[in-house]
C-alpha cells in the first residue's frame, strides 16, 4: 500500500503545536493532522508569527499536514458538548454562523499551511421536532458558501459521518453530498464511525471510493460504543479493512485519532503505528 500515516494533534492538547510536530515526528509518522482548535491553530486568534512558527518547525521535523480538523471547537466552551456546537443546525442562525466562518477560516488556514483538506462536522445533533430533511436543508445552505471558498482555494471540504449526529451513515452522506456538485466536497471516512453505526468499514471502503479523500483510523469495542481505542485494541477487521484500501488504489492520508489518550499520547501513538505498519506489510 502507498498510502501515508498520520497521528491527529488532539491526542495532544497538553502540548503546544510545535511540541506536538516534534513528537509525532519522532515516533515516525510522516504527517500530523493539525486541530484547528485551542491550544494548537484556532484560525480566529493564529497571528502571523504562530503560523510562521507552525511552518518552520513542520520544515525542521520534516513532517507534512495530512488534513485539517476544523470538527472540533472547544475554544467555544459551549457547556453541552465540547465538539458538536455550535453546530451547523442551532436552530440560532447567528449561532450556527460561528460554525460556517469558523469552517471558512479553516480554509484559509489549510491554504496558508500547505493542507490538502480540512474535515468538518456532519450537520450536528439534530434538535427536538427537526426532521431530518428540515436539518438537511439548512445544513446544506450554510455550507455553500464553504464549498465555493474550497472551491476557490482549491482546499478539499471533507464531511465526517458521526454516530449521534445528522450524517451518520454512508447512505446519508450520498443523499446530502448528492445535493453539491463540486469535486472540492468529499468524505472525510473514519474506520471506527462506520463500525459503531453498523457499518462494518471493509464493506465500504470500495463502495464509498469515488467519495473518499481522507481515512481516520482507530479501533472500537465489540459493543460498537463510541469510544476510540488504540488499533489492535478493539473489535475491527483492521487488516481486512487495510487490504480493501490498498485494493483500491488510494494513496493519500490515513490519519491515527486518538484523542482519548491524552495523558500518554506517545504511548498510543507508537502502538498504533506498530500495528498498523504491520498490517500494511502483510498486506
Amino acid at each position: 500500500m502507498t498510502a501515508k500515516l498520520a497521528y491527529s494533534s488532539n491526542a495532544y492538547v497538553n502540548f503546544s503545536a510545535e511540541e506536538t510536530i516534534a513528537r509525532i515526528a519522532g515516533l515516525g509518522y510522516a504527517g500530523l493532522e493539525l486541530l484547528a482548535d485551542v491550544p494548537h491553530a484556532w484560525p480566529a486568534g493564529l497571528l502571523e508569527e504562530r503560523k510562521q512558527s507552525i511552518r518552520d518547525c513542520l520544515r525542521r521535523h520534516n513532517l507534512a499536514i495530512s488534513n485539517i480538523n476544523g470538527f472540533m471547537m472547544t475554544a467555544v466552551a459551549d457547556p453541552r458538548q465540547p465538539y458538536w456546537h455550535p453546530s451547523w443546525i442551532e436552530p440560532d442562525r447567528h449561532y450556527r454562523a460561528i460554525r460556517r466562518e469558523h469552517t471558512r477560516r479553516t480554509l484559509d488556514l489549510a491554504k496558508e499551511l500547505g493542507a490538502p483538506s480540512i474535515q468538518t462536522e456532519p450537520g450536528g445533533p439534530l434538535e427536538k421536532g427537526q426532521s431530518w430533511q428540515q436539518a438537511a436543508g439548512v445544513f446544506y445552505d450554510e455550507l455553500m458558501p464553504c464549498v465555493d471558498e474550497a472551491e476557490q482555494l482549491e482546499i478539499l471540504l471533507l464531511i465526517e459521518p458521526e454516530p449521534g449526529l445528522l450524517i451518520e451513515t454512508f447512505e446519508q452522506y450520498l443523499e446530502f453530498a448528492g445535493r453539491i456538485d463540486s469535486p472540492w466536497l468529499g468524505l472525510n471516512f473514519d474506520i471506527g464511525h462506520a463500525f459503531c453505526v453498523g457499518q462494518d468499514p471493509q464493506d465500504w471502503i470500495a463502495p464509498m471510493a469515488p467519495h473518499t479523500r481522507h481515512y481516520h483510523v482507530e479501533d472500537i469495542a465489540a459493543t460498537r460504543a463510541h469510544a476510540h481505542l488504540v488499533p489492535g485494541r478493539g473489535a475491527i477487521d483492521l487488516s481486512a479493512t487495510l487490504r480493501e484500501i490498498a485494493r483500491t488504489g488510494y494513496d493519500g492520508w490515513i490519519t491515527v485519532e486518538l484523542y482519548p489518550y491524552i495523558d500518554d499520547p506517545d504511548e498510543a501513538g507508537r502502538e498504533a503505528l506498530q500495528h498498523i505498519s504491520q498490517w500494511l506489510e502483510d498486506n
